[in-house]
């Protein structure tokens, strides 16, 4: 199933929740709507699904304009942050709601919520009671209940915010499975920048009701386009600085604070231009050379050290040590160096950098 907005814009009163969004949706994508809270993340599912009609635009589905079609009339299954599963029913009689609503006969309800209570690896609780479940497991039936409906569009709306961290992991590599083996268009809402990292064909960022970037994980995460993107997706260090040289390839120097001259990778930047540049933890190392720096924090992370310094710039710039190197003490002085060709160069906002990536 086939999605296109064009020109969407949601007003409550003279508050735009989303503002011209348009944007089209594959048949079978797995598309994330990432973005900080209040966004309009689950402003543009709630008119994408028909719970909401749009103040300005259209909803295609399959070139068909839906705009204005309730939700029941369009094939799509909702699946809510808050677990809605009918708490005097059981799990089979969840799962078989929309059949029966449908006036299907006993057999063919009894036969569809078995089917989809497989999907979820769930049937065995099928005579089970909501609150004898978990909260992974009521999540599965409320999954499988959304797609006993027949639906060829699934909107999950911060469906794993409300489970343990072991029990999200584990479920959203499970959805994802699913659904690409049945082949249906998925949007997939949430505020967890590694959630929508590994389960998603592309990523929609939103930014104050407005699309600021879309891509694939692996091209917003090495190539954003934004410093938002940047600071966003995964995580970098921003260090503002001048264009210093440039040659005929493009290949760039910046010049710090300090004074201290840095290769970075090409850009179309002239010298003198105002810039920040974005460097990833992991693309931040020490050498016998470098820009100086004191270390300030130490934090395990499992597989690697995080340590945070401060420069000589005055920035505050992170990078990552194997677990198995010698870690360095608070106090301790080092020197920095940069991957070149993983470091970003983007003109310098006019608002200013701390206005440029402020999430609300």
């Amino acid at each position: 199933m086939k999605i296109k907005l064009e020109n969407i814009t949601m007003k409550f009163g003279n508050f735009y929740a989303i503002k011209d969004i348009s944007l089209s949706i594959e048949n079978g994508e797995y598309l994330t709507i990432l973005g900080p809270s209040g966004c309009g993340k689950t402003t543009l599912i709630k008119v994408i699904s028909g719970i909401w009609t749009p103040t300005e635009g259209k909803v295609l589905v399959d070139g068909k304009d839906v705009t204005k079609v309730p939700m029941e009339d369009r094939d799509t299954g909702y699946v809510f942050q808050n677990i809605a599963l009918f708490p005097n029913m059981t799990i089979g009689e969840n799962v078989g709601y929309s059949p029966r609503v449908k006036d299907m006969s006993d057999e063919e309800i009894e036969s569809i919520a078995k089917e989809h209570l497989e999907l979820v690896k769930m049937f065995d609780r099928i005579g089970m009671f909501p609150s004898e479940l978990s909260g992974g497991e009521q999540q599965k039936v409320a999954i499988a209940r959304a797609l006993a409906s027949g639906s060829k569009m699934l909107m999950l709306d911060e469906p794993f915010s409300a489970l343990d961290a072991r029990v999200r992991v584990e479920l959203r590599y499970e959805i994802r499975r699913l659904v690409k083996k049945l082949g249906i268009t998925v949007l997939h809402v949430t505020h967890d920048q590694e959630e929508a990292m590994s389960v998603s064909d592309r990523i929609i960022l939103m930014r104050a009701g407005g699309i600021q970037e879309v891509g694939t994980p692996l091209d917003m995460y090495r190539n954003p386009k934004s410093i938002f993107t940047a600071y966003f997706i995964g995580e970098t260090n921003l260090i503002e600085c001048t264009v210093s040289n440039k040659s005929r390839m493009g290949k760039t120097e910046v010049r710090l604070r300090s004074g201290r001259i840095v290769r970075v990778s090409k850009s179309n930047f002239m010298i003198g231009d105002r810039v920040v540049i974005s460097v990833r933890p992991e693309n931040v190392y020490t050498a016998n050379d470098g820009l100086k720096a004191r270390v300030i924090g130490v934090v395990f992370m499992g597989t690697y050290w995080r340590i945070r310094t401060e420069a000589e710039t005055g920035d505050y710039i992170d990078y990552n040590l194997a677990s198995n190197y010698e870690v360095p003490q608070v106090g301790d002085k080092v020197f920095l160096v940069f991957n070149k060709k993983a470091t970003r160069v983007f003109a310098r906002p006019e608002e200013g950098l701390e206005e440029a990536i402020k999430l609300e």
